[in-house]
């Protein structure tokens, strides 16, 4: 049962995070990475 929640929760908190691109942003700027966005040949 508690396993259900859980699942329920991380599902929605996901969604959630979908419609934020500045938060998700965040969080990859924080690791230091750099993201190319791949060039049509």
């Amino acid at each position: 049962m508690a396993l259900d929640r859980l699942e329920a929760l991380v599902r929605n908190r996901l969604k959630r995070l979908q419609y934020r691109p500045d938060i998700l942003d965040g969080f990859i700027a924080g690791t230091g990475l750099i993201l190319y966005t791949p060039t049509s040949p």
